[in-house]
């Protein structure tokens, strides 16, 4: 919205820091307001909209100064704001639909956790005390059960800890250079979702080379761009790798097809691309593929885990049930022996 409003305010012939300022009171984020400021005081003291960005890099990630500094040099600056804010309305769309998708399988996930925690931390525990009253044999099963319960009531805080111990430890570990690297191979290779992944991230790269090149950027530089905008640590090697390539004079598609990340699709566009110079036009295109892939995998991995999880949250509780009734039978049964 602020790219767009931007653009709108300057084809209508305000000045940037005039533009800037209008923005600037209508801001609700107190943060982005502040950011807003502080651009507009680097412009009054001389510094190119681009550069004053580029201090902001959270705000305005390198692909997006970069077309502004393309915008400032060619003079089309409202045209390149307005294919900015195209651009970051897919990204965010389908970031969207990733999350969207995952909120009701991640619903029922804790759901499951909260009805088993319960069940052997109070449902069981109550029972228990009533079976040990009739001192009778108890099943197996129920033994195992109330076994665990006990070691719950005893060591449920410590294993609480651990838990969370765990947690801020892998935390700790996907912030060093190797933790960050494996993360990021592990969200392509998890199951159902690694290939949603993937997908997403190859359609994210397509848009971005695709609009830095149709804005008459060199490969290098927006391999090198899309390398940095990038948070996966495995596809940013690939890209430099690829940018390495593409200096020793093989082109685009020819270091992407020796690295198995970039599937063939991408490659094949890549190539037809270079072959016609419309690199852009075939890049969008892949991405579009990409995009209606993703979503009809990511349809698919829902419709495949919601049952599942529901499944086993039902014979979690019908088992459980089934304990506690058969073991009142069997109480009887034996009482009345």
């Amino acid at each position: 919205m602020f790219s767009r409003q931007l653009a709108l305010l300057l084809e209508s012939g305000s000045d940037v820091a005039g533009s800037l300022e209008l923005l600037q009171a209508q801001v609700t984020n107190r943060h982005f307001k502040r950011i807003i400021g502080e651009i507009v005081s680097d412009i009054r003291a001389g510094i190119l909209l681009s550069q004053a960005m580029k201090k902001h890099p959270r705000a305005f990630p390198p692909v997006y100064h970069r077309l502004v500094a393309i915008g400032e040099r060619t003079g089309n600056l409202e045209t390149v704001l307005r294919r900015a804010a195209d651009y970051l309305e897919r990204i965010v769309a389908t970031q969207k639909n990733v999350r969207n998708a995952l909120m009701y399988p991640a619903i029922v996930f804790l759901v499951a956790i909260v009805v088993i925690v319960v069940m052997f931390t109070y449902i069981f525990p109550a029972f228990s005390d009533l079976y040990r009253a009739f001192d009778v044999e108890l099943p197996a099963l129920t033994t195992a059960f109330i076994a665990a319960s006990d070691w719950l009531q005893a060591n449920g805080l410590y294993l609480l800890l651990g838990i969370v111990a765990a947690i801020v430890a892998g935390y700790i570990y996907t912030r060093t250079p190797r933790g960050k690297y494996q993360w990021g191979k592990l969200m392509f290779t998890l199951p159902l979702i690694g290939r949603i992944n993937l997908l997403n991230e190859l359609s994210r790269c397509c848009r971005s080379v695709a609009l830095l090149y149709g804005s008459g950027l060199p490969l290098p530089e927006i391999t090198t761009l899309v390398s940095d905008s990038t948070t996966n640590k495995v596809m940013q090697e690939s890209l430099t790798n690829v940018r390495q390539g593409m200096i020793a004079g093989e082109g685009l598609s020819a270091p992407m097809r020796r690295d198995k990340l970039f599937l063939p699709l991408m490659v094949q566009m890549a190539a037809v691309g270079e072959a016609t110079g419309n690199l852009d036009a075939t890049l969008t295109a892949a991405a579009e593929a990409y995009e209606a892939m993703a979503d009809d995998k990511t349809k698919s991995a829902i419709a495949l885990i919601t049952p599942a999880m529901t499944l086993i949250i039902g014979v979690i509780v019908a088992l459980l049930a089934l304990t506690l009734f058969s073991t009142l039978y069997s109480i009887y049964g034996q009482i009345g022996v």
